[in-house]
């Protein structure tokens, strides 16, 4: 499903270059859940966003579906990122002129479903998150882990056939973290492929298999 070959990114100042990622080739098959981990500045969110079409590559080739992304402009990236891929960011990312309902409605406009359809999709969301009372509110009057929750029901609402989650559930008291995992769980049963960054040893066993990074490189 996904294949990096020979992938670098960094950052250039005038005198100095500062790579984020260093030659990382990878393959993740559909259906896999895999987890990414390593220290921070190890490049996992970098990577992660890679993935989710949000930032190009500096060198090398990234296949989706064997579709070549490092040939795309970002219009074209942005279009393949809205129809196949949910995004759950560690810093939610939440629209702030938006109330709950319309965030976790947004996905479901770019992919123009009708209107009776997006109301039954958007109120399911807001009843499997225990969110119905949240709906009318906007972002900065919810507490962080009710931020996340939001920013997990908009990632898969549109049923994402990749989903990407960056600390998905570091916001959460343990009892919430442990009810994400198994959502998680569930959609990958049901065929969605996750991939997931955590420093959690207990949420990354929830993965099949767990990608280490290090200065930028897999080492494991």
């Amino acid at each position: 499903m996904l294949k990096l070959n020979g992938i670098f990114k960094y950052y250039s100042t005038k005198f100095l270059r500062t790579y984020v990622l260093r030659d990382v080739s990878l393959e993740i098959k559909e259906g896999e859940f895999v987890t990414v981990m390593g220290p921070s500045g190890a490049g996992k969110s970098t990577l992660l966003y890679i993935l989710g079409m949000l930032e190009s590559i500096d060198d090398g080739e990234y296949f989706y579906r064997d579709y070549p992304v490092h040939e795309f402009n970002e219009k074209k990236r942005t279009d393949l990122h809205k129809h196949e891929i949910g995004f759950v960011f560690q810093q939610y990312h939440l629209i702030d002129e938006l109330t709950v309902y319309e965030n976790i409605e947004m996905p479901l406009l770019y992919q123009k479903v009708k209107s009776t359809d997006r109301k039954s999709m958007v109120c399911d969301m807001l009843d499997r998150f225990n969110i119905v009372g949240k709906k009318d509110l906007f972002p900065n009057q919810l507490s962080g882990g009710q931020q996340q929750l939001v920013g997990i029901a908009r990632a898969i609402i549109a049923k994402p056939s990749l989903l990407l989650a960056d600390e998905p559930t570091g916001n959460l008291n343990s009892e919430q973290g442990c009810e994400i995992m198994e959502l998680f769980t569930k959609l990958n049963k049901n065929g969605t492929t996750i991939i997931q960054v955590t420093h959690s040893e207990e949420k990354a066993a929830y993965g099949k298999r767990i990608i280490n990074l290090l200065d930028g490189r897999i080492v494991s």
